[in-house]
């Protein structure tokens, strides 16, 4: 069993900052990959960024892509998620959640993790970012 808690939401402007974190703990070496997830009200939940435990190896969506950097702290087992140049329709409860399947996805033969939520069996509760214009 793996356990998921995010901190670092807040309510910024436009064009601030935010670093997400998503603190592991439990089975954290069975970890395959860990992806940051958002969810408005009446809307599907969005992939945003995943990371393979591993390689490194990331993935972002392209709505986030230039501005958001994922990363794996393997030594405090604390995944972060820098949010640059932030926009209104950043605005969300975002989650993290961990993969433990062993298997590595690949596009073109590179790592890939996967940005579908379906992909993840582990949840945290998520924490809500604001970002007003």
């Amino acid at each position: 069993q793996v356990h998921l808690v995010e901190s670092g939401g807040g309510s910024v402007q436009a064009g601030r900052s935010l670093r997400l974190s998503c603190a592991a703990s439990g089975y954290t070496y069975d970890i395959t990959g860990v992806g940051w997830f958002r969810q408005v009200p009446r809307k599907e939940r969005e992939g945003v960024a995943a990371v393979y435990r591993g390689s490194g190896a990331t993935n972002y969506a392209d709505s986030v892509k230039d501005r958001f950097t994922i990363s794996y702290d393997k030594a405090n087992n604390t995944v972060y998620l820098q949010m640059d140049d932030l926009k209104p329709e950043d605005t969300a409860v975002y989650a993290c959640a961990a993969d433990t399947s062993g298997r590595i996805k690949r596009i073109d033969g590179r790592a890939s993790p996967p940005l579908m939520p379906d992909d993840y069996k582990w949840w945290g509760q998520g924490t809500q970012v604001t970002v007003s214009s």
